[in-house]
């Protein structure tokens, strides 16, 4: 149901962080606040549905400086009491609603996966978005690309990266700023207990044992 309330001009807020809920280190979920136009062709659509429909095509995989990568929007409340320009046929209605958000934050342990490998180093997915692990960043070693077999070769110590290969890595820089419209984050691998998943159990065997989760606590600290 569409009530209207006739006005010659409407203010369009900016979108604002309302509330945040923490699902995790890195994902929560956002309640914001924003008003969105139902075109006429949209009227015969419910006006939850039309303005989720609407939220999912302007917010999805956006990129805020605040509050991240914006994933997907998982609920929506519509004021029925809308407003229309003059001029205009279509209605605009204020909304809250959640998205589902990552935030990459510096010095947070991460798990990833491999997706690409190049000259310089490596493409790591972690949640909704790739890192770059550069080359000097994955270990005190002299390595070798090979970009056409998709690999990273150690020289001394024999290990390899390769598509595919899972890690855990260090976030060590973020930039999602207005000037980077993607989002850029590095990861390195050259601290104790991180790197490939295999790499990781060497060296708790070699410290004595435990599991990879058991030494979380003291690569938090290094």
């Amino acid at each position: 149901m569409y009530k209207i309330l006739l006005k010659s001009s409407v203010n369009y807020p900016k979108i604002h962080k309302f509330k945040i809920k923490k699902i995790s280190q890195l994902f929560s979920i956002s309640t914001l606040l924003d008003v969105v136009r139902i075109p006429p062709s949209m009227f015969g659509t419910s006006i939850k549905k039309a303005a989720t429909n609407i939220l999912k095509d302007k917010y999805e995989s956006m990129i805020n400086a605040e509050l991240g990568y914006i994933i997907m929007i998982l609920d929506a409340k519509v004021d029925e009491m809308g407003k229309m320009i003059a001029g205009d046929g279509g209605t605009f209605h204020k909304v809250e609603f959640e998205a589902l958000t990552f935030y990459p934050k510096l010095q947070e342990i991460v798990q990833g996966e491999i997706v690409d490998i190049t000259d310089f180093g490596a493409f790591v997915r972690i949640g909704p978005t790739d890192a770059l692990l550069h080359l000097s960043q994955v270990m005190d070693d002299y390595l070798k690309s090979d970009v056409k077999s998709g690999m990273i070769l150690a020289n001394q110590s024999g290990r390899t990266l390769k598509v595919g290969s899972t890690l855990r890595a260090r976030i060590t820089a973020v930039s999602l700023g207005k000037a980077a419209a993607m989002g850029k984050i590095g990861i390195t691998c050259r601290q104790p207990f991180l790197g490939a998943d295999d790499w990781i159990a060497e060296e708790i065997k070699k410290s004595g044992g435990g599991s990879a989760d058991s030494k979380e606590a003291k690569v938090e600290a290094s």
